[in-house]
């Protein structure tokens, strides 16, 4: 997940007491568990909107087969529970891999009922790699540096000038880290919470994760069933498609996706002048990917970052006005300065996101096998473009250096469990970033688990983000552990909220939703 700023500025999207024991249920430590250091130390770090948010930082094992061995440190953060009844700590994850959970601490605290939230202590880390956590990677800064060759190998030219920027993003990440890329992995990671859970002196966790915090939440559970208090998974990776086979199952509903926006703009063609039919709106948004492949906008918009800037419409229809503007902007006045805007503000990276992708590609590639001829992503990727062509070979190329990595992968994790405790799931159906089938397999893997729907729904992350009905069942899950069980597919169902309007003139709110869709990223 490259972490991009989603922060559009005046008329535009703002992204954004007493200790009691812990009770019975969560049960005395398991024989093996490792050995607690020194007490963590925390410390005021809060900012405006949070001023309760604490920080920490924890060493742990670099490789936790040899614990006495080199390490590394971890950044915590921390909102401290304030209600007599202490349900223990709860610790959050947004996705990525590669993205900063520090924030998503405050933002899950104020999001939760203050009766439900003031009972745990909200927990929030950057995983290895990432963030305020040392070392901090960061491969090849200015991978992303505009403009990149289209990402539609049309010539051989174009694949191999695609391909060396590839194989370069690996050869840097080799030569700057052959030291850790070894030990970079959804199973490290997971061993690193347990080290958290033993520092917290929590014989058990609680767990939220959004996205890629899903799987790392199921690959914890499977390592330390016994470990796990209550687990909520949102936006759930296929844990049977890690990680090539889900990227393209992903390009084809991000296709769809992106013609839902194309289909919005037709039915706000009053706003956007773009013609009522949905096939004529996609033909002129392709038309301008064209222009742009040719003339880049502002000599930064090109072809692969045109696809950049309108993935996140993909994980998030609140950013679907802007986006419609700066389509209508030039494609009926060749006005390039609003696309150039919504570029800077969704699809330039920054040294966080620098930092993000880098942790991104070492821990997927590391994480399962990939294919290592390049004939073979060839082939696979011609065949979905030829459905699905919004995003195919841009994907493709963010996750081509895993065809030049210089650290062996691991096996993929199964994590069916029937030994850990009821879990909660969430899932909208239209999902493009995890689809929805991916939920459904993982419901029937971890078997005591529950599946709650968002029917019609296409954003990513749907919890804590303006669906009352979805937080009710969070809420209820998190306070007493109930759990919804029906007899079908879900165990609960709710309805989608409605599209966004065009934008007006009046200055645009900020929305939690906006806040939660800038905190986990725009890459699975």
């Amino acid at each position: 997940m490259g972490k991009r700023a989603a922060v559009l500025c005046g008329a535009a999207l703002v992204m954004a007491g007493s200790l009691t024991s812990v009770p019975a249920e969560a049960s005395a430590p398991q024989r093996g568990e490792a050995a607690r250091g020194a007490p963590l130390v925390w410390k005021n770090c809060g900012i405006t909107k949070y001023p309760a948010l604490q920080c920490a930082s924890l060493d742990v094992p670099l490789d936790h087969a040899a614990p006495r061995g080199r390490r590394i440190t971890l950044a915590l953060s921390r909102v401290p529970h304030t209600a007599k009844t202490y349900q223990g700590p709860l610790l959050v994850n947004p996705g990525g891999p590669g993205g900063s959970g520090r924030t998503l601490a405050a933002f899950v605290a104020s999001g939760l009922p203050k009766s439900v939230a003031a009972q745990y202590d909200v927990i929030g880390f950057d995983p290895r790699g990432v963030g305020a956590s040392r070392p901090a990677l960061s491969c090849r800064p200015g991978h992303f540096a505009p403009v990149r060759p289209d990402s539609v190998p049309g010539t051989p030219a174009t694949e191999r000038a695609n391909l060396a920027r590839a194989a370069s993003f690996a050869r840097g990440c080799g030569a700057r880290y052959g030291d850790l890329l070894p030990y970079l992995d959804t199973v490290s990671a997971a061993r690193d919470m347990d080290r958290i859970r033993a520092a917290l002196g929590a014989p058990r966790i609680s767990y939220f994760g959004y996205s890629y915090g899903t799987y790392l939440g199921a690959v914890y559970a499977k390592l330390f069933p016994q470990r796990v208090r209550r687990a909520v998974l949102d936006s759930v990776v296929d844990p049977t498609g890690v990680w090539y086979g889900a990227n393209l199952a992903q390009d084809v509903a991000f296709d769809a996706r992106h013609r839902a926006f194309l289909a919005w703009v037709a039915r706000n063609d009053r706003t956007y002048r773009l013609g009522t039919d949905p096939a004529r709106v996609e033909a002129k948004w392709y038309a301008m990917r064209a222009a742009l492949a040719r003339t880049p906008a502002g000599g930064k918009v090109g072809a692969a970052e045109l696809e950049d800037t309108y993935l996140p419409g993909g994980y998030y229809n609140g950013y679907w006005p802007y986006l419609a503007e700066a389509f209508a902007a030039y494609a009926n006045d060749r006005d390039s300065g609003p696309l150039t805007e919504v570029y800077d503000k969704f699809g330039a990276v920054d040294a966080a996101g620098e930092n993000g992708y880098s942790v991104y590609t070492a821990v997927q590639c590391r994480d399962a096998g990939w294919p290592r001829a390049w004939r073979t992503w060839r082939a696979d990727n011609r065949e979905v473009y030829a459905k699905a062509p919004f995003m195919t070979w841009n994907n493709a190329w963010y996750n081509a250096p895993c065809a030049f990595w210089p650290s062996a992968s691991l096996k993929a994790v199964d994590v069916t469990n029937d030994k850990v405790a009821p879990m909660l799931l969430f899932q909208a159906t239209d999902d493009a970033a995890t689809p929805y089938e991916g939920a459904v397999t993982a419901h029937r893997r971890l078997a005591r688990s529950s599946l709650v729907v968002e029917r019609g729904g296409g954003n990513h992350a749907v919890t804590l983000g303006g669906n009352a009905c979805l937080d009710r069942y969070l809420a209820a899950y998190l306070a007493d552990g109930t759990v919804p069980r029906g007899k079908g597919e879900a165990d609960a169902v709710c309805a989608a909220l409605p599209d966004p309007k065009p934008l007006s003139s009046k200055v645009t709110t900020a929305t939690r939703a906006a806040e939660l869709h800038e905190l986990i990223g725009f890459r699975p």
